[in-house]
């Protein structure tokens, strides 16, 4: 038994050592930069592309996406290049903060841009580089076109769903997506569950996170994430350990926050059956946990104390990134439902979910 104790601890300290570790530097594509610049907003990135001119700007292209950048000095490279550097969302900067670029300078508050719209790659150094001909973790965060479609067979350290923010957002498959990680480069892992001979992996235990996989499955890209369709896995031993970087660590990334994409039903809507359920869909995965005390059902206005009060049951569909709330009764006639979701509630990797509130009114 204290054997068993001991070996708990150990994976624990281990799980925490590998969190501690950030990367030095974020490995992704000019898509995932644009589609989630909260989340790569001020971090140390790794992006492959052709520099090409844009106009009078220069632009780092690949894949059909293109992002502005600063040289600050360095020197282009002709074909296709590996560019370390920061991504700067100047909509998340105020207009005196020194980091907002010289050109961007000088516009007023009115016509400065919103989170998203004007982002820049701060530029800190290139070299060149070819097309990856080998799949791996790092292959397919860098140039997952390469592969897409592909069957490859890729090893890397099983980061449970996310657990430590390697990667920006989910695809929300099913229950059992996984991250798979390794020289700094992270994918999503579905279809499988993280289990085999002689081990069974829990996606939402951070005391896992020590063990390494190997998965073989098919490369696609969707929304800017990168994600392998696993049809087998094992599990590994780790590759021998890298020589050590003088680069400094990237500062965590905050997680991005969450909200409601969708609901049913619609907010000011009329004529509501008296036990039609309600549907609301999150535009990112949540922590279950977190909705227990957070969900509140009442009738809005005055309500005649023989009424009684609402009971409900609420389920998170996890695949789908929903809840459905179910009545116990059916709902008093005529009156005004109010539904308000509080500020506890959390995403999978700790973000808040922005306070909803749902009013709608009832039929005969």
């Amino acid at each position: 038994m204290r054997a068993r104790a001991t070996l708990a601890v150990i994976a624990l300290l281990l799980a925490a050592s590998g969190a501690a570790q950030s990367p030095a530097r974020r490995l992704t594509t000019i898509d995932a930069l644009r589609r989630y610049p909260g989340y790569f907003h001020l971090q140390n990135v790794l992006v492959h592309g052709e520099f090409v001119e844009s106009g009078p700007r220069v632009v780092l292209r690949s894949n059909e996406r293109e992002m502005r950048v600063l040289l600050n000095d360095q020197t282009t490279t002709s074909g296709l290049a590996e560019v370390r550097a920061t991504l700067i969302d100047i909509g998340r900067l105020e207009p005196d903060d020194p980091r907002v670029p010289m050109e961007s300078r000088g516009r007023d508050g009115a016509s400065w841009p919103r989170p998203g719209e004007d982002l820049v790659l701060n530029v800190t150094g290139i070299t060149g580089t070819q097309l990856a001909t080998t799949a791996s973790t790092r292959a397919l965060a860098l140039q997952p076109w390469r592969f897409e479609g592909q069957q490859v067979t890729i090893v890397g350290q099983f980061r449970g769903r996310n657990l430590f923010g390697d990667v920006p957002a989910a695809p929300a498959t099913s229950r059992y997506d996984f991250v798979l990680r390794s020289a700094d480069g992270a994918v999503w892992v579905t279809g499988l569950r993280p289990r085999g001979r002689g081990f069974e992996l829990n996606v939402d235990a951070r005391v896992d996170t020590g063990r390494w996989l190997q998965v073989t499955g098919t490369v696609s890209q969707e929304r800017g994430l990168v994600t392998v369709a696993g049809t087998a896995l094992s599990e590994t031993k780790p590759p021998a350990a890298p020589p050590p970087s003088d680069e400094p660590a990237a500062p965590a990334a905050p997680p991005e926050p969450g909200e409601v994409v969708f609901n049913t039903p619609t907010d000011g809507e009329t004529g509501v059956g008296l036990d039609a359920p309600i549907r609301i869909q999150f535009s990112r995965g949540l922590n279950p946990a977190s909705l227990t005390g957070q969900v509140k059902i009442g009738y809005f206005g005055e309500v005649p104390p023989d009424v009684p009060a609402i009971e409900f049951k609420q389920n998170y569909d996890a695949a789908n990134r929903a809840l459905e709330i179910r009545f116990a009764r059916p709902l008093d006639r005529f009156r005004t439902i109010r539904v308000e979701l509080l500020d506890g509630i959390r995403t999978f990797d700790g973000a808040p979910i922005q306070p909803f509130t749902l009013t709608y009114s009832l039929g005969g």
